[in-house]
């Protein structure tokens, strides 16, 4: 008769294909049952980190939903940084872990209840009644609530005779909420009045496909759009379109949404960077939001209305069209795309090293059209952000900035690869995360194959210290890195290594992409990148941690 772990993957299996982890003693029998019982596929990584990393960027990826796994103990608390970012980063996954035995804890147990429960992520015990029922309602809150959870699985009950498995219940999730017509009255008030509109998007509206309607209403305002970094291609208007709001935009772009008299917010949740630490918004403009958060995200927002965003945003164009309202014409009146414009430095900085600006702007050029970016996190967050634009926000993935971590960029790359399995994928990370996460440089190789490329940011630094604290005056040795060379790492797993120490080495990159992907190999980009040039997204960060008087706040740095 099927045993508790066969009746667990039976459940995940009727709500997600692909599981990503490492076997351990605590879920050996799981993985036996997936692989043997169920149409889900397992994909091996090297790190338990890099199995929930992996899961995550697959969800953000494709929409389906997050399934990792690991053993008990050591394998589960490798897990807790990107169980931490899931959580924060509103990623519905499931966590499928050993844990210890119903008798008691062993030496080498630790209470992972308590553990999951202080980074946000709650706990189901399965046993065995009823273990899929039990697995179901985990999944159930995942996807309600869009966070991560935890199954556990107890080491003596792993193999426990179950009895037949169970035909599944269906899920009972929330059906989207409209706004109250009230609010809705009260946006469309503001945007009929306005003379310069900008309409701000964010990932929530990519979420409840409100692309239409969001072009709907700009074009009833005659509205400018822009963006956060996690929901660039959203607009369809692109010649109206500034591009990423904040600290990634362009200056000019920037100045214009600056003047918007009037600034609709619609699924972002206004953080720091995206405000640029409160001057995103002149002090006089009018700010709206659309949100399923259950209040205004932002003290500036002066309008907030509580709903599913595609629902909201279609509420407000039929309400401008029931009205007659006519649009603005401001964005008739200006060229978004020119205010687009980035600076490109001069090939090589004062040091003898590579401009990162520069090199980015030319990688941008030669990556092929197809891509989909996921990054680490760090101080080149700047360049890439900046210069590789990405056709919708299901194609750029910012892995770690939510718990301002880093050191998971390498297992990105086979969860984006999963999900779309046609695509380029293309890695963003410096040397610093680079290091932290190479166990799983060989699953990004042997996933993505011909399909990857890893561009590293290499300055030999922790570059946001340097900035930040060295600026300080703090001393420099523990801001360091002794200089790797990736590309020869790259290269013992299989992978096509490239230093990159001038700009006619990054035309092996234009190369690389009219080769033939079923015989090309993964592509390492080793950028030796000079550290004097520093993004202005952290000079920000350095402006407001001298005088922290926009928001009074201290921001800390998105590591090397």
């Amino acid at each position: 008769m099927p045993i508790v772990s066969a009746h667990v993957a039976h459940a995940l299996a009727a709500h997600a294909d692909t599981v990503f982890g490492v076997m351990g003693n605590g879920n050996a029998y799981l993985l036996d049952a997936i692989e043997r019982d169920t149409a889900a596929s397992f994909v091996a990584v090297r790190h338990e980190a890099g199995g929930v990393v992996a899961a995550d960027v697959h969800h953000r990826s494709s929409g389906r939903l997050a399934v990792a796994t690991a053993t008990y103990g050591a394998g589960f608390t490798n897990t807790l940084t990107p169980l931490a970012e899931a959580v924060q980063a509103r990623v519905p996954l499931v966590l499928v872990v050993g844990d210890e035995p119903t008798t008691g804890a062993r030496p080498w147990d630790v209470d992972q209840v308590a553990l999951a429960a202080a980074v946000g992520a709650r706990t189901w015990v399965v046993g065995i009644g009823d273990p899929a029922g039990a697995t179901l309602d985990a999944i159930e809150h995942a996807l309600t609530h869009r966070t991560a959870v935890v199954v556990a699985i107890p080491y003596d009950v792993a193999t426990v005779d179950a009895g037949a498995l169970p035909a599944l219940r269906d899920l009972v999730l929330p059906a989207p909420v409209p706004p109250a017509a009230s609010e809705v009255a009260a946006i469309v008030d503001a945007l009929a009045g306005a003379e310069r509109p900008v309409l701000l998007v964010g990932r929530g509206a990519w979420l409840a496909g409100a692309g239409e309607a969001l072009d709907a209403v700009a074009a009833a305002t005659g509205a400018l759009t822009t963006s956060s970094a996690l929901g660039r291609g959203i607009a369809s208007a692109v010649e109206h379109d500034l591009g990423v709001a904040g600290g990634f935009g362009a200056d000019d772009a920037m100045a214009l949404v600056h003047e918007a008299d009037v600034a609709l917010v619609v699924g972002a949740s206004l953080n720091q960077f995206t405000m640029r630490f409160g001057a995103l918004f002149g002090a006089d403009a009018r700010v709206l939001q659309i949100d399923v958060a259950p209040a205004a995200t932002h003290p500036r927002v002066d309008v907030f209305a509580r709903g599913d965003a595609a629902l909201a945003l279609r509420a407000v164009a039929d309400e401008l069209a029931a009205r007659g309202a006519t649009s603005s014409g401001w964005r008739e009146s200006v060229d978004a795309l020119a205010a687009q414009g980035r600076e490109r430095g001069d090939g090589t900085a004062s040091d003898g090293r590579l401009d990162p600006r520069t090199a980015a702007a030319r990688i941008g050029e030669l990556l092929p059209a197809d891509r989909v970016v996921v990054s680490d996190g760090g101080h080149f967050l700047g360049w890439s952000n900046m210069h590789w634009p990405v056709a919708s926000p299901d194609r750029m993935h910012m892995v770690g900035t939510a718990y301002q971590s880093i050191g998971l960029g390498f297992p990105s790359v086979p969860g984006a690869a999963i999900a779309h399995p046609d695509a380029t994928i293309v890695l963003t990370t410096g040397d610093g995360g680079g290091l932290m996460a190479l166990a799983d440089l060989e699953s990004a190789v042997r996933v993505a194959g011909g399909r990857g490329i890893a561009v590293v940011w290499n300055d030999a630094a922790y570059a946001a210290e340097t900035t930040l604290y060295g600026g300080k005056g703090l001393a420099q040795p523990p801001m360091l890195i002794p200089e790797v060379d990736f590309a020869a790492l790259a290269a013992a797993v299989g992978a096509e290594g490239v230093v990159v120490r001038t700009m006619d080495d990054l035309e092996r990159l234009g190369a690389w992409a009219r080769e033939d992907v079923a015989t090309r190999r993964f592509l390492m980009l080793d950028l030796r990148i000079s550290r004097e040039v520093v993004a202005p997204y952290q000079r920000e960060i350095m402006h407001v941690n001298q005088s922290p008087t926009r928001e009074q706040i201290v921001a800390e740095p998105v590591h090397a």
